[in-house]
């Protein structure tokens, strides 16, 4: 009996040799909670949302998508299996879960800290957590909301749902959320070269749609399988379209934009009813301010080159493909030129023009944000920078844009032009192909 209370007692962490050992080399601590929960929600009755500083998120609910090569790979990219030791927490079931599977496939030590994330709050131990959370809403938070509950950081006034894609009314027909508009990138930006509308034309857009500058608006896409030859690609890629509404929102003036992480694909997976009841938004009177009111959340050219000349304090990223930066590809079917502005820095995206796996889980939700930070800042993309993003035509960009805004970054913009306007002249604008030096 004492060897077996002995080895339960090996296996177990307490709060107080966590807090002590935080920061220990070789020591990977791992948050096995939904992501929610890691960004900075309350759930679970917790007091504090977030998580032990420096966790890493590997939600347990994920082990079940993964195949033993998947997981492994997995394990790498999350510094899990180049540890020495790892300490798992979340819900008792969940930390013991993740650790038996984990265990098969790892040579560390591997222990669980049961007193968990509840306890850890309740102490006033510090946390982490994604400054803005409250903008990427989680499909429970929704459906509180919804039904008419107040769940953590409800809006206080006035809220609509919106359905976003780009010209694909049919798919909203289909099936969408209780109680969403729905909202066509073409309303916010024109086919003629994908850019914002003017100010006059956006103005008429929201109130069109019954947004003015103090309504909460919670955008969603849904994803559909696809690749980049088709005619109209873009409109199977619904969570980069909501994004897109996201930032051209904002840039009006509309200061409560949420987006639904995971989208309609996450809403569904977690038992979310749909409805095919078309609703049909009421128009208003006034915006109620002059547009833009944050015009420095886009930038055009004239700032992209300023933002260029600036190697130490600004940077101009690339949110595209390896094949679009080296010049293999553009990327588009109506797009001619192939290669990448001169000078800028390569921010990856995903595996074409109309899909962001480099930023995004293998459910669809936004990758966890320390993950995503330490990359930019592999690439010497921080938040000290003047930053914008571009890619083709400012879809993918408005992603990356949103991810930044949710890491509370001070100075980030997207190139609304990108290199749909910059190649078209590379007489006056210096391109390159090939790999960089």
């Amino acid at each position: 009996m004492t060897s077996v209370v002995s080895s339960r007692q090996d296996e177990v962490v307490s709060t107080d040799e966590l807090r002590a050992r935080l920061g220990e080399q070789g020591l990977c601590v791992v948050d096995a909670r939904p992501l929610p929960a890691f960004n900075g929600w309350r759930v679970e009755g917790d007091v504090r949302g977030g998580h032990v500083p420096g966790a890493v998120a590997f939600p347990a609910s994920w082990l079940a998508r993964l195949d033993d090569a998947e997981l492994k790979v997995m394990l790498g990219s999350k510094g899990i299996a180049t540890s020495n030791e790892v300490i798992v927490y979340g819900g008792l079931d969940a930390a013991a879960h993740f650790r038996g599977r984990i265990e098969e496939h790892l040579t560390v030590v591997t222990r669980v800290y049961d007193e968990g994330f509840t306890e850890w709050a309740e102490r006033g131990l510090p946390v982490e957590h994604l400054p803005n959370y409250r903008q990427l809403v989680h499909p429970a938070w929704l459906r509180a909301f919804l039904d008419g509950g107040t769940p953590e950081h409800a809006p206080a006034g006035r809220a609509l749902l919106f359905h976003v894609n780009f010209g694909v009314p049919e798919e909203y027909a289909d099936s969408h959320l209780p109680g969403a508009l729905f909202l066509d990138t073409n309303q916010l930006e024109t086919p003629r070269d994908w850019q914002r509308r003017s100010p006059a034309e956006l103005d008429a857009a929201l109130r069109t749609l019954g947004i003015d500058k103090d309504t909460s608006v919670i955008l969603y896409g849904r994803d559909t399988e696809g690749g980049a030859a088709e005619k109209w690609p873009g409109r199977r890629a619904g969570q980069i379209a909501a994004t897109r509404a996201a930032l051209i929102l904002s840039y009006c003036g509309v200061e409560d934009v949420r987006i639904l992480d995971g989208g309609y694909d996450a809403w569904v997976q977690a038992g979310g009813e749909l409805e095919t009841t078309p609703r049909f938004p009421h128009s208003i009177a006034e915006f109620g301010a002059e547009i833009p009111q944050h015009p420095e959340l886009i930038v055009d050219i004239d700032d992209a080159r300023r933002i260029l000349a600036d190697r130490h304090g600004a940077a101009l990223v690339s949110v595209r493909t390896w094949r679009e930066h080296i010049g293999e590809t553009s990327g588009y079917n109506y797009i001619e030129p192939a290669g990448r502005i001169a000078g800028d820095v390569w921010g990856n995206c995903g595996s074409d023009a109309y899909h962001m796996q480099h930023y995004r889980n293998l459910d669809n939700t936004m990758r966890p944000y320390p993950e995503i930070a330490a990359n930019w800042a592999d690439a010497g993309i921080t938040p000290d920078k003047w930053v914008a993003f571009y890619c083709g035509t400012g879809w993918r960009a408005s992603e990356t844009w949103f991810y930044a805004h949710l890491q509370g970054w001070p100075r980030t913009a997207v190139y609304d032009g990108g290199w749909w306007e910059w190649s078209r002249d590379p007489d006056a604008n210096p391109t390159e192909t090939g790999e960089p030096s």
